[in-house]
């Protein structure tokens, strides 16, 4: 079982298109083939047909059919996709945690580059690239029109080189360039430090394959200075997702063995699993990462923070420490990211690969968090002053063509949502109106100021805690009996 489980995040132009959590099959392209609709492949060829001989000038048959492909994925849902050329090889490269780029998670958005978020320390990063930017040019070549691939391979390039954003950036409606040198990322994906005596913080910004090996790490490194730890804070916020058997260590590191960490449903049989806190489902190599952690560690008082971009394998993560009771999840609810992506990497075409949704995931007590999300335990805003932006963050049930979460429930339409959304809007843009030294900062998780953090710390000390009094649950409609 867990030879067979690979997650990964898409990562391009050192870039994570979305949060993802994918389960690598072991399967071919024409395995169990099911018969094909012979009408409906007549009228397909009859259209490739015509246009090859009467589009106004010739047209790559190959860009067609790769096209035909394309669509008839991304048709499905916002994480299927077809992989082909650079954004395969940039798939792959993104696994690792280690690529050439300028350092973006990135998604299309009606044919330009949407920024996701510039990773953290990337040359974005240090340029002052922010979530949501539009990128509508790369160097001279005009982005409007171009597919991912295609983008994807003007921005990337060797170490060292420069490549000159044009972005828009909505809330200040203005378009200005930007100037990237290019670097090798080597995403650090853990952080944490000794907050105070007694009390330690530990941040993941994303699921990779150096992340569980990292993080075991730093545990280890923050029990050697605080041996007698009263108290940990598990950072998940704004961590898009990534490996799925990194999730399950994760989450291992702090649960008793062999408990439900997540299970997965679907229509394959590879698809339905049942992965456990043990190293046969998280380790890849043979060895136990987690084996020299200190016993401490599976019950040490425990809050987890979250937010609307904690997605995929952070729900995952947040899901089984909930359900089990072994963590106070604080923060704002989750993305709603409960659906399983698997690579089909042997296609006939070298270095291509699919990526499709094939399955839903459950939390150990069978709840799907799809469009849905985990609701902390306690609600706790950006800020003292409250989240005046929060509204803007997008949430799975944002997407186009997202899934409902399998009951036939829907999110329902939640007009104070838009409402805060719009006043949100307002805000910054008058916010950016104002003398750069008056804009409101990006927050640093981890810093003294960070409200949320200081919350979780109030909760580990048994003191009051400032929670939010205008978050609200967001909960799915019942379905509709015939």
């Amino acid at each position: 079982m867990g030879s067979k489980l690979k997650v990964a995040g898409w990562l391009a132009v050192g870039a994570v298109a979305g949060a993802l959590t994918t389960m690598q099959l072991q399967a071919t392209a024409r395995s169990a083939m099911s018969p094909l609709p012979l009408e409906d492949m007549q009228q397909l060829a009859a259209v490739f047909d015509l246009v090859k001989r009467s589009y106004v000038e010739p047209v790559d048959e190959k860009k067609l059919i790769r096209d035909a492909i394309g669509g008839m994925v991304s048709g499905l849902d916002p994480h299927s996709a077809y992989f082909e050329g650079q954004a395969f090889k940039e798939f792959r490269e993104g696994i690792s945690g280690k690529f050439t780029g300028v350092g973006i998670q990135i998604e299309m958005d009606d044919g330009l580059v949407k920024v996701v978020s510039p990773i953290e320390g990337s040359p974005a990063f240090r340029a002052g690239l922010q979530t949501g930017d539009l990128i509508t040019r790369i160097d001279d070549t005009m982005v409007k029109g171009l597919n991912m691939d295609q983008a994807i391979k003007r921005m990337r390039g060797p170490s060292g080189t420069k490549v000159v954003l044009t972005v828009f950036r909505k809330a200040d409606n203005r378009t200005f360039p930007v100037t990237i040198v290019r670097e090798e990322i080597k995403t650090k994906s853990v952080r944490s430090k000794v907050v105070e005596p007694g009390y330690a913080w530990i941040r993941i910004n994303q699921f990779q394959e150096p992340t569980l090996r990292d993080f075991s790490e730093q545990l280890r490194e923050i029990y050697q200075k605080e041996p007698q730890l009263k108290g940990l804070v598990l950072d998940l916020r704004n961590d898009p997702g990534g490996l799925l058997d990194t999730a399950v260590g994760v989450s291992a590191a702090f649960l008793p063995k062999d408990v439900v960490v997540v299970s997965t449903n679907g229509q394959i049989p590879e698809s339905r699993s049942v992965l456990k806190a043990a190293p046969m489902f998280y380790s890849r190599d043979g060895g136990d990462l987690l084996a020299s952690l200190p016993a401490a560690l599976k019950t040490v008082p425990m809050v987890v923070l979250v937010n609307e971009g904690s997605a995929s394998a952070s729900e995952i993560v947040a899901g089984a420490l909930k359900d089990h009771k072994r963590a106070v999840i604080m923060g704002s609810q989750t993305f709603g990211k409960g659906s399983v992506q698997s690579e089909i990497a042997r296609l006939p075409m070298p270095n291509t690969s699919l990526k499709i949704t094939t399955a839903r995931y459950y939390t150990p007590s069978g709840q799907s968090i799809q469009a849905k999300g985990i609701v902390p335990d306690v609600l706790v805003d950006d800020t003292a002053e409250g989240s005046p932006f929060a509204a803007l963050r997008m949430r799975e049930a944002d997407l186009d063509k997202h899934l409902g979460d399998g009951t036939g429930a829907a999110e329902k339409k939640d007009a104070a949502r838009e409402k805060a959304r719009e006043e949100a809007l307002k805000k910054l843009e008058e916010a950016s109106a104002k003398a750069a030294k008056d804009k409101p900062k990006l927050p640093e998780y981890g810093a003294s100021d960070d409200f949320q953090l200081q919350q979780a710390l109030n909760r580990l000390k048994g003191r009051p805690v400032i929670a939010s009094k205008t978050q609200t649950e967001r909960k799915l409609d019942e379905p509709k009996s015939n």
